[in-house]
C-alpha cells in the first residue's frame, strides 16, 4: 500500500489557496451593476438621444437599469435635427445640460477639436466600475474602432449602428414575366443588384410609363426604377461618397487629411451616381432620409438605397400595403475594383460631456447599454439594428421575416467606416449637398463639380481631417 504525507506547511497552503479560490468564486466579489452603481445611488443623470423605433424601443429597457442601480436616468429623445443642434449647443457652450450625447460620427471632429468630450479609458480600466465581461472585440468592427477611437484615447463605445442597404420589390424582382423579359434584355437573371451595372440595368428596366404593363398589371401612374436622397442638405451626401465614390476607388481627402475631389476617380463615381436619376421620380432633388422610405412604401419605384433603421419603420404590417414584398442586400460596389468594398452608414455613439458632474455614473449607464444582456433584450422582438457580432443570430433565422434585411446590413457593415473626424464637417458637407445635387439635375458636369469641388472645400479647410 502507497503512502504519503502532506506537511504542515503544504496544507496551509492548501487552506490558503481554497480560501482564495472560493473567495474569487463567492458572488459577493463577483463584479455587478447594483455593487457598482452603490455609490451613485439617488444620482440622476442626464442623456439626450435621437427619436427612432430603436431609441423607442431601446426606451423600455432604461427602467431595468434604474431599478437596478438606484440610478434615475432622464432619457430625452429628440429628433435628428433637434438632436444635433441641442446637444452640440450644450457641449459647446459648457452648460453641461446633459451628462451624455448621442452624437454621430460626423460630429465628433468638431467635438474632439473642442475638447468638450470625455474620454472613457480611465473608466474602462477601473475595476470598480468596468464590467470584466463587456467583450468589446465583440463590436461590429471598422464601425466601432473608427468612432469611438482617437488620439490614443477612447472616446464612446458603438451605441446606434446607423447603416445603408439595397432596398427592392421582391414582388417584382420575383415575378415570372419580369423576369424572363429582364434576362431576354440583360442576358442575365433578374435579382437584387450587387453592381452598379446592375443597379442601372434595373432601374432602365423598371422604368415605365402610365398605361404600360407592370408584374401583368397595366399602370395608373408613372413607375421608377429608383429613387435616392437627392436634396441640397441632410445626408445626400452619405451614398454619393460612401458609396459610389469610394467603390470607384475615389478618395475625398488624403491620408493627411487634404481636400483630393478633382480626380478621374471622383467623377466617375458622381457620374455612376448621376446617371440614375433619369429613372428617378421628378421631385428626387427634394428627397430627404426621411422620404426615401416613404416613397419606397408607396409602391412608385423599384430599388434604392437607404437607411436600415428608416426601412424597418415601413416594413412592417400597417405601415405599408407592401410590407413583406420587399427584398434587400448589401449596398452595391463596382465590378472593376477588386475586392476593395465601401458601403454607407453613420456610426454613432453616446458620449460623456467633459461638462458632465455625474461620469462615473453615466458611464455605468453606457457600458450597462451595450452589454449583451442588454442587447439581447433589445432585440428579442426580431427588430432592432445590432451593434455586436453575436447579435446577428438573433436576428438572422428562418422564423424571422426580416432576416433577409439582417443578412444585407451584416453584409453592409463589412465596409462601414465612421465619417473622418473634420471640425469643419458641416461647413464641407453643405458644399457637397448642394453640388452634387447639381450633378444630378444636370446643372454641372461631374468633371466641372470635382473641380468646383476642390475649389470650395480647400477654401474652408486644408488640411481638414483631425490627425
Amino acid at each position: 500500500m502507497t503512502s504519503f504525507s502532506v506537511s504542515t506547511p503544504t496544507l496551509a497552503s492548501l487552506a490558503l489557496g481554497g480560501l482564495l479560490c472560493a473567495t474569487a468564486l463567492s458572488p459577493a466579489f463577483a463584479w455587478s451593476l447594483k455593487e457598482a452603481a452603490e455609490p451613485y445611488k439617488g444620482t440622476e443623470i442626464h442623456i439626450l438621444d435621437e427619436v427612432t423605433p430603436l431609441q423607442e424601443s431601446f426606451a423600455k429597457l432604461v427602467p431595468e437599469f434604474e431599478a437596478e442601480s438606484g440610478i434615475k436616468v432622464n432619457y430625452q429623445l429628440l429628433n435628428h435635427f433637434e438632436v444635433i443642434n441641442r446637444g452640440q449647443a450644450d457641449l459647446l457652450s459648457g452648460r453641461g445640460e446633459y451628462d451624455a450625447v448621442m452624437n454621430h460620427g460626423l460630429q465628433y471632429g468638431l467635438l474632439l477639436d473642442a475638447g468638450v468630450l470625455m474620454p472613457i479609458d480611465d473608466f474602462m480600466k477601473d475595476p470598480k466600475l468596468a464590467d470584466p465581461d463587456l467583450d468589446l472585440a465583440d463590436l461590429i468592427e471598422p464601425a466601432y474602432s473608427s468612432l469611438a477611437n482617437y488620439g490614443g484615447k477612447t472616446y464612446s463605445f458603438l451605441q446606434w449602428n446607423y447603416n445603408m442597404v439595397y432596398w427592392g420589390r421582391k414582388d417584382l424582382f420575383e415575378n415570372k414575366d419580369e423576369q424572363a423579359a429582364f434576362e431576354a434584355k440583360y442576358g442575365y437573371p433578374l435579382k437584387p443588384a450587387e453592381t452598379f451595372q446592375q443597379v442601372h440595368d434595373i432601374a432602365e428596366f423598371f422604368t415605365r410609363k402610365s398605361g404600360e404593363t407592370l408584374a401583368g398589371k397595366p399602370l395608373t401612374s408613372d413607375f421608377y426604377g429608383i429613387v435616392m436622397e437627392g436634396l441640397n442638405g441632410g445626408t445626400t451626401y452619405v451614398s454619393v461618397w460612401e458609396v459610389f465614390i469610394r467603390n470607384m476607388g475615389g478618395k475625398l481627402f488624403d491620408e493627411a487629411g487634404h481636400p483630393t475631389f478633382d480626380t478621374p476617380e471622383v467623377v466617375k463615381g458622381l457620374t455612376t451616381w448621376s446617371d440614375l436619376w433619369k429613372y428617378a421620380p421628378p421631385g428626387q432633388a427634394e428627397y430627404s432620409l426621411i422620404d426615401v422610405p416613404t416613397v419606397m412604401g408607396n409602391g412608385i419605384a423599384a430599388q434604392s438605397i437607404a437607411y436600415s433603421d428608416f426601412v424597418l419603420g415601413i416594413d412592417q404590417p400597417g405601415s405599408s400595403s407592401l410590407a413583406g414584398s420587399f427584398l434587400y442586400g448589401p449596398t452595391p460596389r463596382s465590378a472593376d475594383e477588386g475586392d476593395a468594398y465601401f458601403s454607407a452608414g453613420e456610426p454613432s455613439g453616446l458620449t460623456i460631456s467633459a461638462h458632465s458632474k455625474n461620469p462615473e455614473a453615466t458611464y455605468l449607464f453606457l457600458q450597462w447599454a451595450i452589454e449583451k444582456s442588454t442587447q439581447e433584450k433589445f432585440l428579442s422582438s426580431g427588430v432592432g439594428v445590432p451593434m455586436r457580432n453575436s447579435s446577428w443570430p438573433l436576428l438572422i433565422k428562418d422564423d424571422n421575416r426580416l432576416a433577409n434585411l439582417y443578412e444585407a446590413m451584416q453584409g453592409s457593415m463589412k465596409g462601414i467606416t465612421a465619417t473622418l473626424k473634420m471640425p469643419r464637417f458641416f461647413e464641407v458637407s453643405d458644399v457637397m449637398n448642394r453640388i452634387f445635387q447639381q450633378v444630378g439635375l444636370g446643372k454641372v458636369t461631374p468633371e466641372d463639380a470635382a473641380k468646383q469641388l476642390q475649389q470650395e472645400v480647400s477654401a474652408i479647410c486644408d488640411p481638414c481631417v483631425l490627425q
